[in-house]
């Protein structure tokens, strides 16, 4: 039986992600800001399923919820990073507390549990960390400069992270989906106040483009957690695990513009070395 511990689990991913390990026989730490949120989805499971209070900016309940859950199932065998946010505004545009809650959500948040759970696993020599990030960690377009930031930076910490800890048996994976059903676009949605004209036709119309979003998005939550729990039972888990067409095609095409532009400018990088001694 597998033991996990998943943020965010209110709504969305987190929560079919909840409900899916569970409805398979494991053990999970169900968390949300408010517990009431996922009451519902721990209330058939017994002992096998614990809600608990979880904001991740908050250091001192990062604690206490990582040693409630390893106190009442022994131990955290996958720790899913999901909880986050997007937040639509031009660079210009971006308040700075705003921008700052989202870095410490998105980033620092993931980062602080991340380093609750790591001692646990590494005692034992076994463990996943699966660090959600998005399609948005690879590709980035207007309006949502920031979160790209936040989950740019997820992908760099979570490379790093798994150099350093798969030598000591532990995985990571980068879950990167595409346009899911969520909340992501609606509720869950910030965006600033602030608008300035010269960016109607680039932010102001993503920003309109992604609201319009909500609700018809093409990717299912449910199918996302049954994918990602087959990653994680691989012999082998992947680095990074698309989620959908959307995240696939445009991945591949982002891909290959990087070749593209690489290559195209190949003679002026290689420039930038000291000549070749003889």
């Amino acid at each position: 039986m597998t033991v996990w511990f998943i943020t965010g689990c209110s709504t969305g991913l987190g929560r079919a992600l909840a409900e899916a390990v569970l409805e398979r026989g494991d053990s999970a730490a169900v968390t949300a800001r408010d517990p009431r949120a996922v009451a519902d989805i721990v209330g058939e499971h017994g002992d096998r399923a614990l809600a608990l209070p979880l904001d991740v900016t908050d250091k001192e309940q990062v604690a206490a919820a990582v040693k409630r859950a390893e106190d009442a199932f022994g131990r955290i065998d996958v720790l899913v990073n999901n909880a986050g946010y997007g937040y639509l505004a031009a660079v210009e545009e971006g308040e700075d507390a705003e921008v700052r809650a989202l870095f410490d959500t998105n980033v620092f948040g993931l980062a602080d549990v991340t380093k609750a759970v790591l001692p646990g696993m590494r005692a034992r020599r076994s463990g996943h960390v699966v660090n959600v990030s998005s399609l948005g960690g690879l590709a980035a377009f207007g309006a949502t400069g920031y979160y790209h930031a936040t989950k740019f930076a997820v992908e760099g910490l979570s490379e790093s992270l798994a150099a350093e800890v798969g030598p000591l048996g532990i995985h990571v994976t980068i879950v990167e989906p595409g346009a899911f059903r969520t909340n992501w676009s609606g509720p869950s949605m910030r965006q600033s106040p602030v608008s300035i004209d010269d960016y109607a036709a680039t932010a102001g119309t993503r920003r309109t483009s992604t609201l319009a979003t909500y609700g018809s998005q093409p990717g299912d939550p449910a199918r996302a957690a049954q994918a990602i729990i087959t990653a994680v039972e691989a012999d082998e888990p992947p680095l990074r695990l698309l989620l959908g067409q959307v995240a696939f095609d445009v991945a591949n095409a982002r891909l290959d513009r990087l070749r593209t532009e690489f290559a195209g400018w190949r003679d002026v990088t290689l420039s930038a070395d000291y000549p070749a001694t003889a």
